[in-house]
């Protein structure tokens, strides 16, 4: 083992025990003793052992010299981490790297039960591992001390950060005392762990460990430019063509997380998925299913999956795009980890291609661009995988050679291997079909002529009343097919609908579509010749694309089909060339405006004297037949009006209670 001497020595046994002959450079670095008593801002990349890292250099502080550590109590040392997983998968790692020195690792994980955690807590520790949220819970119940801590590890620290953990995070660094070592460790040192480290640290030492050379140097990234609408697809021939021992596909959210899952489950995929929602549990359950073997494929949304660390995990598909380049790395970096090498697959709708290329730059990675397997490249794999089965080449025993004569005999050699290829193929689900991708052409600046005179360029400025060649001719449609569609511009065709409506149910895209002509009661669409067979066979014998409207080959009409039966698409609110007629007023038709009062708006002008008078505004005939006949207003009983008060008149005699006896 590299530097065996200067590691702690029941490490260096758990360590050779655990089958370590070689250090990682991060955990190289811990053994340096310049740094054994100092504040450590460690930068490595994922997958590089940082959790054997900062065990080893949490060791001199826990043990100060001696070779295993006294009877539990208050705890010694204080390890966040921002998920739960990452926090079992923590406590996990040091249990067995601090076995030899007796310690004892308690973990306080949101989503397990605070009784058992206070009981465990109450029978002392020497470790605890936690995420920040439960951590602070025990702290303000009174059931954490952090009075005795020598040593304080912050695992994937920009991460806690960015879920919103600052605040948690000062209260435990607070609470612990100020002589204490504070290790940082995180794959990216962005500005807000800066400011945390400034803040909360004392003389830090800056590691370094990742270099642009090597970044992710055991992963080979490979971009599938696709069309919008085979992003499934895609990543069930991605997941078909490699059958990875373990795969992970990341999504954004948990709705595409569970619609994922529900679809893979329809392929007959082994699948289990890892989101917020489920409970600790549950995730527990799953990753449990992966790592025995019961599942290989795990959906994930990036909160979930991170820092996870999956035994042979082989495949990583971004099923949704990452939006930064932490998040490109974070997710990549559970696979190819430990020397392993692992493949990361992004699924690139063509139209989002640029924002890859920047983003794959930003984070300085190389990533081969290839179209995604078809049908035809995973039925050609499959069949290597069968010629290269293992059990063809294993020594069988003699009661499998005894069986094997007996199905010759009976059977023959040829048909025997026949059902063994229809076996292997019968397993595995069938590969979904791909829609061609449009030829991408790299923009290049360098390419582009001058825009003109000024600053910009001092090329020839083109005129305004100039105007622009005409566009080549397409040569694609020179055969080409021409469909009616059941609807025309009195139900309100458009091609801003159309033309979509078309590439979703009949599976084109849109370079397959030509000229599109919208008639009264129906619409003429202009398809490649290749194009227009399959089409036809897709939206099937009755041509139906949605509900109410359908599709034929021009010539063969429909039965039951004729000229303006086509249903509206959609009501728009101002038809002029519709036949409807006009909605009649409820109210009273609109006749010459007079003003009643003198010297109102209307009243006589002494600037137009001389002037013809206005005359009154005429009332369309139809507009008087439609007139009702006024009605005298009814009078309706209602309560008497109140009278004023007068003193002058009479009031009426006071009505006197009669006595009793009267």
């Amino acid at each position: 083992m590299t530097d065996q001497t200067a590691i702690v020595p029941a490490l260096g046994q758990a360590l050779a025990a655990r089958g370590y002959d070689q250090l990682t450079p991060v955990q190289s670095a811990m053994l340096d003793p310049e740094i054994a008593a100092a504040d450590l801002l460690v930068s490595a990349q994922t997958g590089s052992g940082k959790t054997v890292a900062f065990g080893i250099a949490m060791a001199p502080s826990l043990l100060m010299g001696a070779e295993k550590l006294q009877r539990p109590g208050s705890p010694l040392a204080l390890v966040v981490a921002p998920t739960r997983e990452l926090a079992v998968q923590v406590h996990r790692e040091l249990n067995w790297l601090y076995a030899e020195a007796g310690a004892r690792v308690v973990s306080c994980v949101g989503g397990m039960d605070p009784r058992e955690e206070r009981s465990d807590l109450s029978k002392g520790a020497h470790i605890v591992v936690g995420t920040p949220g439960r951590l602070v819970d025990h702290l303000n119940r009174g059931s954490l001390v952090l009075d005795d801590i020598r040593v304080v590890a912050m695992d994937e620290a920009d991460e806690m950060l960015d879920l919103g953990f600052r605040e948690e995070l000062e209260t435990l660094l607070s609470a612990a005392p100020e002589d204490r070592r504070t290790l940082l460790f995180s794959a990216t040192v962005s500005k807000p762990i800066a400011r945390l480290a400034a803040t909360f640290q004392r003389d830090a030492i800056r590691i370094n460990t990742i270099s642009d050379s090597d970044q992710h140097a055991d992963i080979d990234y490979r971009a599938h430019a696709i069309a919008p609408s085979d992003v499934e697809n895609a990543i069930i021939n991605v997941l078909r063509f490699h059958e990875a021992k373990n795969a992970l596909v990341f999504c954004k959210t948990r709705a595409n997380v569970n619609h994922l899952l529900a679809r893979f489950h329809n392929r007959g995929l082994s699948v289990v998925a890892l989101s917020g929602e489920l409970s600790q549990s549950e995730r527990t359950h799953a990753l449990q299913a992966l790592r025995d073997g019961r599942a290989n494929v795990c959906v994930a949304t990036d909160v979930a999956a991170r820092g996870l660390d999956l035994p042979d995990l082989d495949l990583v598909i971004h099923a949704d795009l990452p939006t930064n380049r932490e998040a490109l790395l974070h997710r990549s970096g559970r696979t190819g980890r430990a020397g392993r090498k692992g493949v990361s697959v992004l699924i690139v709708p063509f139209k989002a291609r640029r924002r890859i290329e920047r983003l794959l730059h930003d984070a300085r990675v190389e990533a081969s661009w290839t179209d995604a397997p078809g049908a035809d490249d995973i039925r050609k794999r499959d069949d290597e995988r069968l010629l290269n089965h293992p059990s063809l080449t294993e020594t069988a025993s003699t009661g499998d050679h005894e069986m094997a004569r007996m199905l010759i005999d009976i059977h023959g050699a040829e048909q025997i291997a026949a059902a063994f290829v229809a076996h292997h193929r019968a397993r595995r689900s069938a590969p979904e079909e791909l829609m061609a991708v449009p030829e991408y052409r790299p923009a290049d600046k360098r390419d582009r002529p001058p825009r003109g005179d000024g600053p910009r360029g001092d090329g020839p400025r083109r005129e305004r009343t100039e105007r622009r060649e005409p566009r080549a001719e397409r040569n694609d449609f020179d055969d080409s097919v021409w469909i009616n569609l059941s609807v025309g511009r009195k139900s309100g065709a458009d091609p801003r609908w159309l033309l979509p409506m078309l590439c979703k149910a009949g599976g084109l895209h849109r370079t397959d579509v030509g000229a599109i002509r919208i008639e009264d009661a129906h619409t003429r669409v202009e398809l490649k010749a290749e194009s227009a067979p399959g089409f036809l066979e897709r939206v099937g014998p009755d041509g139906r694309l949605e509900k109410s409207i359908s599709a034929w080959r021009e010539g063969d009409k429909p039965a039951g089909w004729t000229e303006g039966s086509a249903p509206a698409r959609r009501e728009r609110r101002d038809d002029r060339d519709s036949d409807r007629p006009a909605k009649k007023r409820s109210g009273p038709p609109s006749g010459p405006r007079s003003d009643k009062r003198p010297g109102g708006k209307f009243a006589a002008n002494p600037r137009a004297e001389g002037k013809p008078a206005r005359k009154p505004r005429p009332v369309p005939p139809s507009q008087l037949e439609d007139r009702a006949p006024e009605r005298p207003k009814s009078k309706k009983p209602g309560k008497p009006k109140a009278r004023r008060f007068d003193p002058t008149a009479e009031k009426p005699p006071k009505r006197r209670k009669p006595k009793q006896g009267e």
